[in-house]
């Protein structure tokens, strides 16, 4: 048998897997693919990998036989049991201390289940996110590994040699990749980020039909506009994107290719499990929630094109000043994606308070700088934040976001106020300068809903002239008992 002459295997030579290995292959990593299809592996080696520093494996045995001890094997394949067949298919030929690491969008609880079935033997599991898509898999993606720690430093050398660069506070380039923590958490932190992932591109789209039903911007005007954000405060990789979109001509029609997609948006699960998580945790995850929601609304395109004809609405009037409006929809994107990234952390603190996890918060947004599809110029004053309090309960309340709220809330409302006014329909900008002004509100109206939950089903209250912590019913009515419900929160 041939000595063992890869520094790493993969299962899975799809687009990911495909440009996750010629990185790999650029920063000087001897790679073993296998893939499910064998033909494939032959395409890939005689194809893109052709003169390159590959190995071809046409079996499960002979990757494993490939690779040097101990063994690294990531597989990147579709979520679910794809994952638990590769496992099944490779864990025989593994040894004590070998290293499985799935990049893909796996379900945070499927990783720790499945790491502690790895470990039963005796081998070591990484549940890492892979963020960027084709491009940052090939050129340095954002790497978001957890799982067992002593696996870490076997695979950091190349995780965070393939990973993007960003610089620091110091301006030292610094990988996009660090260890996240334990169990599922490399999962959960890439799940986060989907999250709001989800709420960016539909804050993005909101802005969008604000400049155009609202100030009549043309593709070509947008492109402008977007471009211009792009070297401020929203900077980031999706903007920047929406800049290109903008400018993009059909080939077949010579008109703005945007203009010809249906408005029917998809999506994979990941935007889902996030709100599961939130609501499982109690998290005013309000932004993300609507930006998923907003995707399944758009989905009912048939439905919404025959209510089009039977539902009143204001006929949208163009505003006076075009310059001032764009302004305050720049104002309305920005302290709402900043509401976004909010919610997403205090989602995470509240996961990481459950599982017993210790999360780094400022590490992951250095890990969100470069490479992934959320990557912002505000993450470094995320970190920032983080650095000056790592008890920071909110972000709204660090110094810089809420004086940049501050700054930004005028604008915002004056947007949302346009749109409100125009029937444009604005489901994450809203929610978010709802939450917001929730979270700034000392005394909310809940006192009369929990009144009314008293006054129905005796789930008892608490008052603001009493000590914390008692609880006390109502008669309201005369006719009931004293017997009251339990008091828990779900």
């Amino acid at each position: 048998m041939a000595t063992p002459s890869a520094d790493i295997g993969l299962i899975g030579l799809a687009v990911m897997g495909e440009n996750l290995v010629l990185n790999m292959e650029s920063h000087g990593y001897t790679v073993a693919v296998f893939n499910r299809t064998t033909s494939k592996v032959d395409e890939f080696v005689n194809g893109r990998g052709k003169g390159k520093k590959f190995v071809g494996a046409h079996s499960p045995q002979e990757l494993v036989a490939s690779i040097k001890r101990p063994r690294k094997i990531v597989m990147l394949v579709k979520a679910g049991q794809a994952v638990d067949d590769s496992i099944a298919s490779v864990a025989p030929y593994l040894e004590p201390g070998d290293i499985l690491i799935d990049g893909g969008n796996t379900h945070f609880p499927d990783t720790t289940r499945r790491m502690k079935e790895a470990n039963a033997k005796g081998l070591l599991y990484v549940g890492s996110g892979v963020s960027g898509g084709e491009e940052g898999a090939l050129k340095g993606p954002s790497l978001m590994p957890g799982g067992d720690a002593k696996a870490w430093p076997e695979i950091k050398p190349i995780f965070q040699s393939i990973a993007a660069k960003a610089k620091d506070t110091s301006g030292a380039e610094v990988p996009c990749c660090d260890w996240v923590g334990p169990e599922g958490s490399g999962h959960f932190v890439k799940m986060v980020h989907n999250g709001i992932e989800y709420g960016d591109m539909q804050l993005i789209t909101e802005a969008y039909q604000l400049l155009k039903d609202l100030a009549g911007l043309t593709p070509a005007e947008l492109q402008e506009v977007f471009t211009k954000w792009n070297k401020g405060v929203l900077d980031s990789y999706l903007v920047e994107i929406t800049a290109e979109i903008f400018g993009y001509i059909d080939p077949e029609t010579k008109k703005p290719l945007v203009d010809s997609i249906l408005d029917k948006a998809g999506q994979k699960g990941t935007g889902k499990w996030t709100v599961d998580a939130a609501t499982e945790h109690g998290v005013a995850l309000t932004l993300i929630a609507e930006a998923v929601f907003a995707r399944c609304l758009s989905a009912q395109k048939d439905e919404r094109v025959a209510a089009s004809a039977l539902l009143a609405g204001p006929v949208a009037q163009k505003v006076s000043d075009k310059e001032q409006f764009i302004a305050d929809v720049e104002m309305a994107l920005y302290a709402s994606k900043v509401v976004s990234y909010a919610q997403g952390y205090a989602l995470m603190a509240a996961q990481a308070h459950a599982s017993n996890w210790t999360l780094n918060n400022g590490g992951i947004a250095l890990m969100w700088r470069g490479g992934c599809i959320i990557r912002s110029a505000f993450l470094g004053k995320i970190k920032a934040a983080f650095d000056d309090n790592p008890n920071l309960v909110n972000l709204l309340i660090a110094p810089y976001f809420a004086g940049e709220l501050g700054r930004a809330q005028h604008g915002w409302r004056r947007a949302i106020a346009a749109g409100v006014t125009g029937g444009i329909p604005l489901p994450a900008m809203s929610s978010a300068l709802s939450y917001y002004d929730g979270y700034r509100t000392a005394r909310l109206p809940s006192n009369l809903l929990q009144a009314q939950r008293d006054f129905f089903g005796a789930h008892t209250y608490e008052r603001i002239d009493k000590p914390r912590g008692q609880f006390f019913h109502t008669n309201w009515t005369g006719r009931g008992g004293n017997t009251t419900s339990n008091a828990y929160n779900v």
